[in-house]
């Protein structure tokens, strides 16, 4: 009742603005507000859900890398359980039938179709009914906007549009204009939506045609599927594109809560996540999902769900099945330990193990810039280890960031800068002093060795000296083509790395080579393109001067791409970590860096635990 009482109380109030605000020319008001009123019922109808059968079927064309390109839609709404959509690009199509015993996803131009069977949870099933509210996110505006649309009557919205919103109707066109968004009707079942990028264009169909069979796709190769992970996969992945393109407060300016844990322990330091975990593998993976529940989530649906849709279009095979393969592997070259650390995570965040399992091996599928630099390149001959990492804020990683303090039992303890849900490491620096960072190359597909993420890890966890990193890579069997820096700040040393599964090769400070140029003393410099002159550039003209600042601000824009997502200069000799993280309008090169102790935090973790053994005995 409150919540209908409410309702009530906000509807008067919005019409009392909108009458209060229009005395003088309430006429022409109330005119233009009752014409939009019916431009605009039977497309409610249709968003609201209030009629079982509709057709729709229209084009979309937006502005996509620099270029206009258009996109024909179709929407097919049968009954409570049954629905068609297709959508048709230049270079993509894709085709969804859903049935109430049987989902079906197509993909014209692959010749391939999926089609599950069975029964699905109601509460990731893409049945029509309700389906809006499944597919929408409490993070995201789109909840807000659509529900604002959903629950208004024709009037109301109209009344809100033209009233206090001001809409401005052009009766040449029967079009109203609120800024740069124009709505039109040209006949009574069309409605054209322009804006300065995109034109949307839907037309009502008059009658809609009887639903074609789950099985009628002439032409196409028909596989089965899992029909439960058809349909989640469906559901997770636009619920959470719409966080990513629409987010919310609770995104772009987060609760900073601490939160404290058996063995773990969240906090925030200047805007940027901080967990500390320490123990046994178990310990470990269940802390890291207790602490991190709602964050590893995003990155899991961003990952398995949104990002594996669009590549699913996009190459013609199930993208699970991909990570799946590869998973089968790559696992005989995962130690026992993080095998079991990932079992406890995915216990602890309810998903299944297989699940987190293939997320973790996420960038085996898909490959940034770096540097060390120290004696006469720098002030004093610190060591300073530069990490760009330009990897995808477009599917919204930016929501798991975390930097993880780990002191695992019998290991080296660590500094991971990574993504809630995620083990492996892409940054690290441990105890001993050792940095790493990693960029991709190519290669996807020779997957039959230790993922690059796995050896990272054990890097931090079993290195305490250059030589142990670099003999860690020489005998382990490698994946695809990685680029690394490797830094020692206690011996100030660094080596660049160039690894494929069949070769290795180490440059040397003050080396030169044939793609990253000729050699910069006390110098390891890699990147590639216009970056890596930049970086060069920069790094020769600052040479012998310098330190912190200077070393953060050769990570700034253009070296850093506008997919940076984070930056972060490790001083390893000191223990600090300067850490940027990008956020939902920023890379991460703009925003600020925030300094990270590693040293302190561990005394920490060693404290806490030895108070836990005191009070236990």
């Amino acid at each position: 009742m409150r919540t209908k009482s409410l309702r009530f109380v906000i509807r008067i109030a919005v019409l009392a603005t909108i009458v209060l605000s229009n005395l003088g020319g309430a006429a022409r008001a109330v005119e233009d507000a009752a014409t939009l009123a019916t431009r605009l019922a039977p497309w409610l109808e249709v968003v609201s859900g209030k009629v079982d059968a509709f057709e729709l079927s229209g084009r979309v064309d937006a502005r996509i890398d620099g270029e206009m390109q258009g996109v024909d839609l179709r929407i097919a709404r049968y009954d409570r359980d049954s629905f068609d959509f297709a959508a048709t690009h230049r270079d993509y199509a894709v085709a969804v039938r859903r049935r109430v015993d049987s989902t079906a996803l197509a993909l014209p131009k692959h010749g391939r179709v999926y089609v599950g069977r069975g029964d699905v949870p109601e509460s990731l099933s893409l049945a029509p009914l309700g389906l809006t509210a499944r597919m929408t996110s409490d993070d995201s505006l789109v909840k807000t906007y659509l529900g604002m649309v959903q629950e208004s009557s024709p009037a109301l919205l109209a009344a809100t549009l033209t009233g206090l919103l001001k809409a401005e109707h052009d009766p040449s066109r029967d079009a109203w204009r609120l800024g740069d968004v124009a709505i039109s009707f040209p006949a009574p079942e069309r409605i054209v939506v322009e804006t300065p990028d995109a034109t949307v264009t839907l037309e009502r169909v008059a009658q809609v045609a009887a639903p074609p069979a789950i099985d009628d796709w002439a032409g196409l190769e028909s596989e089965s599927i899992d029909r439960a992970e058809l349909e989640r996969t469906l559901v997770r992945g636009v619920r959470r594109a719409g966080e990513i393109l629409a987010p919310g407060p609770t995104l772009t300016r987060p609760a900073q809560e601490a939160r404290r844990t058996a063995n773990g322990e969240l906090r925030w330091v200047e805007g940027q996540r901080v967990v500390l975990l320490s123990g046994t593998p178990e310990e470990i993976g269940t802390a890291h999902g207790e602490l991190m529940r709602v964050e590893a989530g995003r990155c899991i649906d961003s990952v398995m769900h949104t990002f594996a849709t669009v590549e699913t279009i996009r190459g013609g095979v199930w993208f699970r099945h991909r990570l799946d393969d590869a998973y089968a592997r790559l696992k005989p070259h995962i130690p026992e330990r993080h095998l079991r650390e990932t079992r406890a995570l995915a216990t602890a965040l309810g998903e299944s193990t297989d699940l987190i399992e293939a997320v973790n091996v996420f960038p085996e599928l898909f490959h940034c810039s770096g540097f060390a630099l120290f004696g006469s390149a720098t002030v004093g001959g610190k060591l300073y280890h530069g990490r760009v990492l330009d990897y995808m804020t477009t599917i919204g990683l930016q929501d798991a960031c975390a930097t993880l303090i780990v002191a695992p039992e019998g290991q080296i303890p660590f500094a991971n800068v990574g993504y809630a849900g995620f083990i492996g490491s892409v940054s690290g620096m441990n105890a001993e002093a050792i940095s790493v960072g990693e960029m991709g190359g190519r290669g996807e597909g020779l997957w039959d060795g230790a993922p690059m993420a796995t050896l990272m890890r054990r890097a931090l966890e079993e290195c305490d000296s250059l030589d142990d990193v670099k003999r860690l890579w020489s005998e382990s069997p490698r994946t695809c083509e990685y680029y690394y820096v490797f830094a020692d700040g206690r011996r100030r040393q660094a080596v660049g790395v160039a690894a494929t599964p069949d070769s290795i090769e180490f440059i040397g400070p003050g080396e030169g080579h044939e793609r990253l140029g000729s050699g910069i003393p006390d110098a390891v410099v890699l990147s590639a393109g216009n970056r890596l002159e930049t970086l060069r550039a920069r790094v020769l003209a600052a040479h012998g001067s310098i330190d912190e600042v200077a070393a953060r601000e050769l990570m700034s824009r253009p070296v850093a791409m506008s997919s940076n997502l984070h930056n972060v200069l490790f001083v390893p000799e000191d223990g600090i970590l300067w850490v940027a993280n990008a956020d939902h309008k920023q890379p991460a090169a703009d925003r600020p860096y925030v300094r990270i102790d590693l040293r302190a935090l561990l005394d920490e973790i060693r404290g806490e635990r030895s108070a836990a053994i005191s009070t236990e005995e």
